[in-house]
């Protein structure tokens, strides 16, 4: 069962061209986009340490009614 991918990735062409785009687009996706849009908000607005109260506490606010 190896061999036949091992052989399969080796013999393809195409294929490396489409893997590497993937590769990139997950790489932009979770590293780029991360750190511009996604800053970390509870480091920000909770004291060291008391990071859990924090964030019950803004959960417990936004709560529907």
């Amino acid at each position: 069962m190896w061999s036949f991918y091992y052989d399969g990735f080796r013999e393809m062409t195409l294929g490396r061209v489409l893997w590497a785009i993937i590769l990139i687009k997950l790489f932009i996706m979770f590293v780029v986009l991360r750190v511009f849009f996604f800053p970390d908000f509870v480091a920000t607005h909770a004291t060291e340490g008391d990071e859990a109260r924090f964030v019950g506490e803004e959960l417990m606010e936004r709560r529907a009614p």
